[in-house]
């Protein structure tokens, strides 16, 4: 059995120097670290750290977030851990720990209220959204050329004005006067 901890920061800016020190004096015998954000899927250090996984073995973390920016993530990652029959832990979040029958408990149900949450959190914004639709609220950029300056435009280009004088014209890009002739 081999105990790996697993440290993440999201910018250069930050340290990993105290989870570091955390991990080692949780018994880690090595630890996998980088800097990249947390919502990336691809984290080197985290694949390479999974891969390592045996039987017996647990992985370590000082918080969840250092692991998983979301429920889905965290339970996708969880299981492979569990799939290589290796145990997870993190230290500031104790109901969090695999490797003992009510730690698995803990993780299932908390991950499914996490789970039911996001989906009301969904539901309610986009509840709010159809309301702001109803009460004539737009969403997205706004137009970059007025009524008025895209007729005028559009009667340009029927004349057969180059579409990059137009935009220069206009100080707008050329694919904002290519959409007005196919519209």
């Amino acid at each position: 059995m081999t105990v790996y901890g697993y440290a993440r920061v999201s910018t250069d800016g930050q340290s990993l120097t105290s989870q570091d020190a955390e991990l080692h004096a949780a018994g880690c015998a090595k630890v996998y670290a980088e800097k990249i954000s947390g919502a990336r899927s691809n984290r080197p250090e985290l694949a390479k750290v999974l891969k390592r996984l045996d039987t017996g073995d647990v992985l370590i973390v000082t918080r969840l977030d250092r692991l998983a920016r979301s429920t889905r993530d965290l339970l996708n990652i969880l299981d492979d851990i569990a799939k290589r029959g290796a145990g997870f832990k993190s230290l500031h979040d104790a109901w969090a720990d695999t490797t003992c029958a009510h730690g698995r408990l803990m993780v299932t149900v908390l991950a499914g209220l996490a789970e039911f949450e996001r989906e009301l959190i969904l539901a309610r914004t986009s509840d709010g959204r159809a309301r702001a639709k109803a009460r004539g609220v737009k969403f997205g950029r706004p137009t970059a050329l007025t009524p008025h300056q895209r007729q005028e435009a559009i009667q340009r280009l029927a004349q057969g004005e180059a579409q990059a004088d137009v935009a220069r014209s206009f100080n707008v890009s050329q694919a904002t006067i290519s959409r007005l002739g196919a519209a």
